[in-house]
């Protein structure tokens, strides 16, 4: 006679209540035991460590998705450089001003904006993407976000051509202090990690938030000084220049200034880096407690 009962066709039935009471407990004891702040900073430093793991699957990504074509990711730049001459064109006219300092700074822009909105919408999907990998491959949680945010720094020196071209063109006054672009790109880099992070974590439990932040992004490009310019609105005066001390609240803004001025040769204030380096504070202790409490979680959640 069999040690469990069987349904009529001779399966076995599914455990009884005790059974998956007892099997809840166990997850939740799992779980708990998991969110601890070491656990936290440890999954960064185990996803860290497995380096070769993300850097090849992240340029994988972007050869896949230009596999078979001619000139592979050089797309990813025709697309960009295309969108910047356009809108670089269309809105000078528009808005009665110089092609020849608009259009670099519609080009630089554009290019840092493309690795901000693909932290923000790419990161909202980062671990539902990557579900399978996440059940059945032994890797950290941070791996997926190393993975990203490694891809979108590809996406990002693919784009730089532009910005050479733009050089050989315009070219712009530029010295020593356009060297400060590199430390504004790792504090870019930075974010992206963070914000993947923690955007991914409660974009995998609640899937609203994924579509929530696609029309934010598109909302917060056209708020952003990316094709327009705050310089343009002060020097109209009145309601136009108020406005544009409005957009100072975005912290958009300021992530953009410290590289995008550096880059064409203009100096940056002071208080441009303190708000960077704040909310790039604020945002990691927002994600590590994230990672905290709901790391453990996300494999349920995928």
């Amino acid at each position: 006679m069999p040690d469990s009962p069987t349904d009529p066709q001779g399966g076995a039935q599914q455990p009884d209540a005790e059974h998956a009471h007892a099997l809840q407990v166990e997850v939740h004891e799992i779980t708990a035991n998991s969110r601890t702040f070491a656990r936290a900073f440890g999954d960064l430093r185990t996803g860290l460590s497995q380096r070769e793991l993300w850097l090849q699957l992240g340029w994988q990504d972007i050869k896949q998705r230009y596999r078979r074509s001619v000139i592979g990711p050089f797309w990813i730049t025709i697309a960009t450089g295309v969108q910047a001459v356009a809108m670089g064109l269309l809105y000078s006219v528009l808005l009665e001003v110089e092609l020849r300092t608009f259009l670099p700074h519609v080009t630089v822009g554009l290019i840092i904006w493309t690795m901000i909105q693909g932290a923000i919408i790419d990161g909202a999907e980062v671990f539902i993407k990557n579900e399978g990998l996440i059940k059945f491959l032994p890797s950290a949680l941070s791996v997926h976000v190393y993975r990203l945010a490694w891809r979108l720094f590809l996406l990002f020196v693919h784009n730089i051509l532009i910005y050479v071209i733009m050089l050989a063109i315009f070219r712009p006054s530029l010295d020593w202090s356009s060297l400060l672009a590199i430390p504004g790109l790792v504090l870019i880099m930075l974010n992206v990690v963070w914000v993947t992070m923690f955007f991914g974590i409660f974009a995998t439990r609640y899937r609203d938030i994924q579509p929530i932040l696609n029309s934010m992004t598109l909302l917060l490009f056209f708020m952003t000084p990316i094709v327009w310019t705050t310089e343009g609105l002060i020097a109209r005066g009145g309601e136009a220049a108020d406005r544009a001390r409005i957009v100072e609240i975005n912290p958009l803004y300021h992530y953009l200034e410290i590289v995008r001025a550096p880059m064409l040769g203009n100096s940056v204030a002071l208080y441009h880096w303190g708000i960077v380096i704040a909310c790039t504070v604020v945002g990691w202790v927002l994600t590590i407690v994230a990672l905290r409490n709901y790391r453990a979680r996300v494999p349920y959640w995928v």
